[in-house]
């Protein structure tokens, strides 16, 4: 018997230290980490334990006699990974105990973000001794993208915040929601109260196209879509237009993916989840039937995941669909189990969907050239390879080619990569090559908008330890003012600072409401519903 690892892998990579056998790659030494598209278990070493199962954040560890039903194909593609990459070394990871030296007794670091590169390196400091962790987020309620990025579909995703709250939770960890660094308070002023500024804010730009009518009315980003059904209090009140038939979305991620499931499916699949109750109602009465995702390259060179992919083809009443004669490229990587997606693909190209389906269609080889309209999108224009136009008709086109960083005022910042210039975490300053004194960077403003929530965690430990090293090293100096002093700051500049006592009340309300209605959370969508919630 041997326990599988599902779709819904995070790669926070937890399971791995507690594997008595050490049966589960990649690991985060190991050089395929960053680029698999989950952890998997060797079924062949699996001794059945089942302790990775109670240390999964995200649920998806399974035994292979429970596997949930359309899980089934996982114990082939757990399996297939190790034929081609056979365990050769099985040493467990040797623990590490951080602590710091008596010279340096204390340390204070400030996190901008509330996301998980934040929650994790919080995690990774505020089980040192006497270090003393703040978390500063703009927005009154913390975890980032777990609360508005991960579909709410994904239930099983969003577990890990479960995890983080227990983070937040520690007494050691101060929580200054509702707080805008840059605004509330400065970058400087953190470092007068703090050893080191650790900036996790993730990135919360887009990348564009680059093309003709991306200023359409209609014309909308991936990021923007996935933030309103979401409930983030920025796009709660953003207007989509669902009256036409069909969507076209642009680019071939799980974000691509993510959106063209939400657009196809059943609403009455997603009403005992999380998605934000506009969204309920602006999908019920959308006339969407076919939403057609496309992508430059084949499907051979697709960012989605396995796991997205085999998903989307099995969602009651919608027919995945592809062209034939787009279709040709032949799996490259026996390592990402490729033959399943090709094979989920191939399918999709000879499939004839029925007269009550809704349809995705996904689309390759299609270049991006113009998105066509007057006052509102009207169409879009495509290249092939070939030279070969095509326009394809719609009144709502969702560019889903990336997220980007954003530059922050005093900051260096690489406009290229969207990202800040670093070393190990630390920021320095191109133009002179120095660090700049007390300031690092993990998760997406550090490496770019790639990854899943678990990677964050290795960026985080890379980071963390580039703190310690200055901190015994002596670059960073004593804090001017103690932390009671900046909490007295905050509260005359912004009274309505959310403490985590204030979220546990956000939190608790929302849960009501979701048991009260038959789902699991009903969230509050404005910033003065939150700020009241966290009064009561």
């Amino acid at each position: 018997m041997t326990f599988v690892i599902d779709r819904g892998c995070c790669k926070d990579a937890a399971c791995i230290p507690v594997c008595p056998v050490q049966c589960i790659r990649p690991r985060p030494e190991d050089p395929d980490f960053t680029t698999a598209e989950q952890l998997y278990i060797d079924p062949a070493v699996c001794i059945d334990c089942g302790v990775c199962m109670n240390e999964c954040p995200v649920d998806a560890i399974n035994s292979e006699w429970d596997l949930p039903d359309g899980l089934e194909d996982y114990l082939d593609i757990n399996a297939g990974y190790f034929e081609a990459n056979p365990i050769t070394k099985s040493e467990p990871p040797k623990p590490v105990r951080r602590e710091l030296d008596a010279a340096h007794l204390a340390l204070n670091v400030a996190i901008v973000g509330s996301g998980p590169a934040a929650c994790y390196a919080a995690a990774e400091l505020a089980r040192i001794s006497n270090v003393k962790v703040s978390v500063f987020d703009r927005l009154p309620t913390p975890f980032g993208l777990v609360r508005s990025g991960v579909a709410p579909d994904h239930s099983k995703t969003k577990r890990v915040a479960e995890r983080f709250n227990a983070v937040l939770g520690l007494p050691n960890v101060r929580c200054f929601f509702n707080v805008e660094v840059g605004n509330d308070v400065s970058i400087e002023e953190l470092l007068e109260h703090h050893h080191a500024v650790l900036w996790a804010g993730g990135a919360d730009d887009d990348r564009s196209l680059g093309i003709p009518g991306e200023d359409l009315a209609g014309c909308h980003s991936g990021r923007e879509f996935v933030a309103w059904y979401n409930g983030h209090p920025d796009h709660a009140n953003h207007r989509f237009q669902l009256d036409g038939e069909r969507v076209v979305v642009i680019g071939n991620g799980n974000v691509a993916l993510d959106v063209a499931r939400i657009l196809a499916q059943p609403v009455d699949m997603l009403v005992k989840t999380d998605i934000a109750l506009h969204s309920i109602d602006a999908l019920t009465r959308s006339n969407v039937v076919d939403v057609v995702v496309a992508a430059r390259r084949g499907p051979e060179h697709a960012a989605y995941t396995t796991g997205e992919l085999l998903a989307l083809d099995r969602i009651e009443r919608v027919a995945l669909l592809a062209q034939a004669d787009e279709v040709g490229g032949a799996p490259t990587d026996p390592r990402s189990n490729d033959e399943h997606r090709a094979a989920a693909v191939a399918a999709a190209a000879v499939r004839s969907p029925a007269e009550e389906d809704r349809t995705i269609t996904l689309r390759y080889g299609l270049s991006p050239v113009s998105i066509n309209g007057t006052d509102a999108v009207e169409s879009v224009t495509f290249s092939r390879g070939n030279g070969e136009l095509e326009t394809i008709a719609t009144s709502l086109v969702l560019r889903a080619v990336g997220y980007r960083g954003r530059a922050v005022a005093g900051l260096p910042f690489d406009e290229v990569a969207g990202t800040f210039p670093h070393r190990g975490g630390s920021i320095y300053d191109p133009q002179s090559g120095e660090d700049v004194a007390g300031l690092y960077c993990t998760g997406w403003i550090k490496r770019g908008a790639n990854g899943m929530i678990g990677s964050n965690k290795v960026d985080a430990v890379e980071t963390v330890e580039s703190i310690l090293t200055d901190l015994a090293s002596g670059r960073l100096p004593d804090p001017i003012h103690d932390l009671e002093h900046l909490q007295r700051l905050l509260a005359e500049r912004q009274p309505d600072v959310v403490d985590k006592a204030g979220w546990a009340r956000i939190d608790k309300s929302e849960r009501r409401l979701g048991r009260e209605a038959g789902r699991n959370r009903t969230k509050f969508v404005s910033t003065a519903d939150l700020l009241a919630s966290s009064r009561l």
